[in-house]
């Protein structure tokens, strides 16, 4: 596999490691969200020192307002995040 379809492969396997534990495998909860951030981005999290993150992102998120986070939402948080990485490292 090319370094591209290993990243796609790797962002798909954890939405999957995540989602489910409390209910449809399809999405994300608030909780396995929190979850997902702790473990796997956990520099989001600490530089907010804010106890509403999770609720605030989850919000801003959920495009149909299902309170879950399903797999496109997270692409888009995915994407954007990605995006503003790379515009950090790109400035001189």
């Amino acid at each position: 596999m090319t370094e591209l379809e290993t990243a796609m492969g790797m962002i798909i396997d954890v939405f999957a490691r995540y989602s489910g534990a409390e209910g449809n495998k399809q999405s994300l909860t608030k909780g396995e969200l929190k979850v997902l951030m702790e473990k796997e981005l956990p520099g989001f999290l600490q530089s907010g020192r804010d106890k509403n993150t999770v609720d605030k992102l989850l919000k801003d998120l959920d495009a149909n307002g299902d309170a879950e986070v399903d797999f496109n939402e997270f692409i888009v948080f995915v994407a954007a995040l990605t995006s503003a990485c790379h515009k950090y490292f790109q400035q001189p």
